[in-house]
Order: structure tokens, then sequence, then C-alpha cells
């Protein structure tokens, strides 16, 4: 494949591990926005090294944006999904309904609607 490849270079960075379960997060979250103390209660395994990287990253994409309240101590910032962002959990719901379709092994959730369960 061809490494300018849009699929490639795509499935280059949202395949980076943490990197949709980020998304995920932030889709969960009031208004599509967590803090990043949020996001490492919600993701305890991932150091905050990590998760900053990724944060940039996704932000450097367009996926997300980060506000920061520089006016209070400790310094806050809240990322947001942009509309980019939002419109990829659509294609995380589509996988989503297609794990619960073709794959056996995998238990169906409470609800296909992935902001009432959380996906």
């Amino acid at each position: 494949m061809d490494s300018q490849c849009t699929v490639n270079l795509t499935v280059k960075y949202l395949t980076k591990k943490w990197t949709l379960l980020i998304i995920l997060e932030l889709f969960k979250g009031d208004n599509y926005t967590r803090r990043f103390s949020e996001l490492r209660r919600s993701l305890p395994e991932i150091t905050p090294k990590i998760l900053s990287e990724r944060l940039q990253e996704l932000e450097a994409e367009g996926i997300i944006t980060n506000t920061v309240d520089a006016s209070v101590i400790p310094v806050r910032s809240e990322y947001t999904l942009t509309p980019a962002g939002i419109e990829l959990m659509e294609i995380v719901k589509a996988i989503k309904y297609w794990a619960l379709t073709w794959k056996i092994d995998n238990l169906p959730c409470g609800s296909q609607e992935c902001k009432l369960c959380k996906l």
C-alpha cells in the first residue's frame, strides 16, 4: 500500500493504542467534553504522558479541540470532540453493529444507541 494513501495515513493515527478509547470517552462527556483529569480517571491504565501525546495528535488532526482555562490553579484543560470527531463516532457505532452481528462471542449491550449505552 502506498504510504501516502488516505486510508493508510488515517489508520496510522486512529489505530494507535488508546486513540479510539479517548474519542469514545469524549463522546460520553457532556457536550462531548471532558477534562484531562476525567479522561485519566476513565482510562486508569493510560499514563499521563501517553494521554497527553494522544490528545495532542487528535487536536493536530482536527478530531478534538483543547480549551485551556489559565484563570484557575491548577490550569484546566477541556477537550471537546469537533464535528469531525462526532462524525467519526458514527463509524465506531457501525463497527459496533458489525461486531454484534458477525462476531458470535461478543455480548450484546443493553442498548443499540451508543450515546445511551456509552458504547
